[in-house]
């Protein structure tokens, strides 16, 4: 049975997005074992404008043909469809647009913003950049769920993490639990800038 064509109008985009995909693993397999299209013909015993057309997105296979491809590549069939999963959003907030939040800090002067809206799954992390400047209190008593991960981005300043201090300069980082005491002990070059990554760990299933 011949392959149906994709320039006719019944063809779907979703239609034009498996064979996309599809061209897209035949190419790759095909390189992968350093076979040429005529070699691929001769392992499935398919034509070889026929292996063209489908490496090009030009027709959508029949299952028997993919069949046949998967057998001579050494993949299983459903390797030409990865990807076709539906993607996740993506958040995309833009410089100085992130939303301001309210938090412990928040009374002692330092500003949190929100530089991405957590979707799904995803909300287990909060990515933050927090502005310390004149108006702006020491305080190392901070304490969260999950583990924090800090990168100084401007400024100078000694973080505090239970018996702990660190003198941090912009490119220093710091990972640590965030259920310990911490928090910025001296602000020593003002203002302060640095990106703050929450994550709440996973609860366990009940």
């Amino acid at each position: 049975m011949p392959e149906p064509p994709l320039g006719e109008p019944a063809a779907s985009l979703l239609e034009r997005e498996i064979a996309r995909l599809i061209a897209q693993r035949l190419r790759i397999e095909r390189r992968r074992l350093d076979l040429t299209l005529q070699d691929v013909a001769a392992r499935t015993g398919l034509s070889l404008g026929m292996i063209s057309k489908i490496e090009n997105a030009q027709t959508n296979p029949s299952l028997r043909t993919l069949a046949q491809l998967s057998e001579a590549l050494e993949v299983p069939v459903t390797a030409f469809f990865r990807g076709l999963e539906g993607e996740r959003d993506a958040s995309f907030v833009k410089g100085g647009e992130g939303l301001e939040l309210v938090r412990q800090g928040t009374r002692h002067g330092h500003r949190y913003e929100l530089l991405a809206v957590p979707a799904g799954d995803s909300g287990r992390v909060q990515p933050l950049l927090v502005t310390l400047n004149e108006g702006s209190e020491a305080f190392s008593f901070f304490q969260h769920e999950g583990t924090e991960f800090i990168h100084l981005l401007s400024g100078r300043m000694r973080y505090g993490y239970g018996r702990h201090g660190y003198d941090m300069n912009p490119g220093d980082s710091l990972l640590f639990d965030g259920a310990t005491p911490h928090g910025p002990e001296l602000l020593e070059e003002l203002p302060i800038r640095f990106l703050s990554v929450i994550v709440e760990r996973e609860e366990a299933p009940g």
